[in-house]
């Protein structure tokens, strides 16, 4: 009987367990999109429409 009379009584011990993990999963995944989604916004600047472009504002990637 050895290893098997545990089974059932640690069973929903390990069901709570497998939850909290894949919840915690779940929970990471979503942090990890809503910081990438705001750099995101973060980085899209649209020019300035009232100045024309230059290739100074095309070959420049440090000038704001």
């Amino acid at each position: 009987m050895g290893i098997h009379y545990d089974y059932k009584s640690t069973r929903g011990d390990k069901a709570m367990k497998k939850e909290a993990k894949r919840k915690a999963r779940i929970e990471q995944r979503r942090a990890k999109r809503s910081i990438s989604s705001s750099k995101s916004l973060e980085e899209e600047k649209m020019h300035d429409i009232d100045r024309p472009i230059t290739l100074e504002d095309l070959t420049n990637p440090d000038k704001n």
